[in-house]
């Protein structure tokens, strides 16, 4: 079963070693950044089912940081972690994307309640039909339709197009979809990977050099925009 894989955003080295020992110990996968330009590096690297961020981190704010992310497409879930407490912060908090906010002191019980609140809303739920653009495509029939023409898709293509479906918004590496995806561990080589979603933007796209729906994020993967 994989494991949910957290980012902690915190200047505080003690806290944050603190805070990735405990939820290890839980069952996560645990990631540490100390800094914003960190923060960044590790989002790029791969991606996260959730981020634990400091508002008072070095250089530049949490809130500035989740905007940023925010305009740049990273959709990934957001928890802000503060000694702030008025509700001027709480509310700059929401409207800069946050999901929850938890203020310091906090106990560590109640912070992995609500790490878990914000994951439970986050899971999709069953993807049946989805219609983008002009498409609709069925994954219980396997079936797919451009205009009310039917599309080929492979089986592979079909699980390749739901999973990014399903991430809509989120980079996914070429490393999430050999695990998830091909379920495989080897090293297959990358052009096996852009070969199929190559393929895809043949039959999805209406002009698969300059693709509106599944994009390239360079250095990271893919990511899906319908």
């Amino acid at each position: 079963m994989n494991k949910t894989r957290l980012l902690i955003v915190e200047d505080d080295q003690d806290l944050a070693y603190g805070l990735r020992d405990f939820f290890e110990d839980e069952g996560f996968s645990v990631s540490l950044a100390f800094d914003g330009p960190r923060a960044l590096a590790c989002l790029r690297e791969r991606t996260f089912d959730l981020i634990i961020l400091d508002v008072m981190l070095p250089g530049v704010s949490g809130f500035e940081l989740l905007r940023r992310w925010r305009e740049e497409g990273i959709h990934t879930p957001v928890l802000l972690l503060t000694a702030k407490g008025q509700e001027a912060d709480k509310i700059e908090g929401f409207r800069a994307g946050a999901d929850d906010y938890v203020t310091k002191p906090f106990s560590a019980a109640e912070l992995l309640e609500r790490v878990r609140a914000i994951l439970r809303r986050a899971i999709p739920g069953p993807l049946d039909v989805y219609t983008f653009g002009n498409i609709t495509v069925n994954f219980t029939t396997h079936t797919a339709y451009k205009d009310n023409q039917p599309i080929n898709f492979t089986a592979l293509e079909f699980a390749i197009l739901k999973y990014l479906i399903e991430h809509r918004g989120r980079s996914v590496s070429r490393q999430q979809l050999l695990r998830d995806v091909w379920q495989t561990r080897e090293d297959l080589a990358t052009r096996t990977i852009d070969r199929h979603i190559a393929s895809l933007r043949k039959k999805i796209e209406d002009d698969a050099d300059n693709p509106r729906y599944i994009a390239t994020v360079y250095g990271v993967g893919y990511k899906f925009l319908g």
